[in-house]
């Protein structure tokens, strides 16, 4: 079955291709750019990976309402043009067979009238025109976050309490006012959770996750195959829910320190450390960005592993690089989703003496032009 939107929305753009065109364009684009930054790849580079069509768990989608009509989809490419879509190949059964279904919620949703009183004006009526809906496919159900510029009126609310009811598959549906930080869960029927390294890990509303369980769980595999026999102290900086932490937790002799700057992944994290006594990760609060882990904070690491945004990790990598040879930790594994940063980064490292052993271009991002790479860098004292 072939994509409706083919060339139109921008998710996957490359879809056209074969799939044999697809992934050695795909790779010769990825090799391209890091080739360009960092020089021959030959003796460095692992088999990649590739993650199949429809194994994706999570999604954002944008939607309007015009007319008595919805139309829910994603963007076209370089656009804010929605492209409406009733099926789309990416994602998971349950994400698409839950699409009609908020579409016609949404339809009812936006047809509730909101009195609104302007400054110096008397009370007029609005409703919600647009907005987004991130869908979760948690281990136990469809995890909902509704995104508006209004807010909620009683009507709404019994229309979430209905749709909820009416479909035992949403245990959860949460609501945020534009781009405020906070988010009301409206309805829980239960907490969502997914499993990491047979963890059950709970997420709260609008968490970032891997976009697939089967891209998830490649990375944590070469994280864990590029750690090897590693002991000591360990690093997962940029740790975000603990994807990694939770994995390398299980590797014996090996101590996890845990970072990063976002409160509410960092609180379900301790949570689950605390559910199942893990008893060797250290969570910490720091903005890496900002306040990297600096020389006498790094000496002690026999490994680092950074998973940051897109922006990348500079200043905690030129932290890495000053260290004195014999402070420097034994291996750096980089995982990263924008190859520009990445190499960028790499380089740094390089300069600094690591040696760049190891790469792998995992194809999370399928039909697209986006690779994820997971690299090992080690310290050759």
């Amino acid at each position: 079955m072939g994509c409706e939107a083919n060339q139109t929305c921008g998710g996957c753009l490359l879809r056209h291709l074969s799939l044999e065109e697809y992934r050695t364009q795909k790779l010769k684009s990825a090799y391209d750019v890091l080739e360009q930054n960092l020089g021959s790849l030959e003796g460095i580079l692992d088999e990649p990976v590739f993650i199949s069509d429809g194994l994706r768990r999570r999604a954002t989608f944008g939607f309007k309402y015009q007319k008595h009509a919805v139309q829910i989809g994603f963007n076209e490419n370089h656009s804010h043009q929605l492209v409406n879509i009733d099926h789309c190949l990416m994602l998971t059964p349950a994400l698409n067979r839950i699409l009609p279904v908020l579409r016609d919620f949404l339809r009812l949703f936006c047809a509730v009238q909101i009195s609104q009183k302007l400054k110096g004006k008397k009370i007029t009526l609005t409703s919600v025109k647009d907005g987004e809906v991130e869908i979760l496919e948690a281990e136990n159900g469809l995890d909902i976050v509704l995104k508006a510029d209004l807010g909620l009126t009683l009507e709404h609310r019994m229309l979430i309490a209905d749709l909820v009811a009416e479909n035992t598959n949403i245990i959860r549906f949460s609501y945020r006012i534009g781009n405020q930080t906070n988010t009301e869960t409206i309805i829980e029927k239960a907490k969502p959770f997914i499993l990491i390294e047979g963890v059950r890990v709970f997420v709260a509303p609008g968490d970032f996750l891997q976009p697939s369980k089967a891209g998830e769980d490649a990375l944590i595999k070469l994280v864990l195959e590029y750690a090897g026999d590693t002991k000591g102290l360990a690093a997962d900086l940029f740790c975000g829910i603990g994807t990694f932490s939770y994995a390398l937790a299980e590797l014996q002799g090996l101590k996890v320190v845990a970072a990063d700057i976002n409160k509410a992944l960092l609180a379900g994290l301790e949570q689950s450390v605390r559910t199942h006594m893990i008893h060797n990760i250290e969570i910490k609060e720091k903005n890496l960005f900002l306040y990297p882990f600096e020389a006498d904070e790094l000496k002690d690491f026999d490994l680092i592993v950074f998973d940051p945004p897109r922006a990348g990790a500079i200043k905690q990598v030129r932290c890495l690089g000053a260290l004195a040879t014999d402070d420097k930790p034994r291996k750096i594994i980089g995982v990263s989703c924008n190859l520009n940063t990445f190499a960028r980064d790499a380089k740094i490292l390089i300069e600094a003496g690591y040696v760049l052993k190891k790469l792998t271009v995992v194809d999370q991002f399928v039909y697209s032009a986006h690779s994820e790479v997971v690299a090992l860098f080690t310290n050759q004292k």
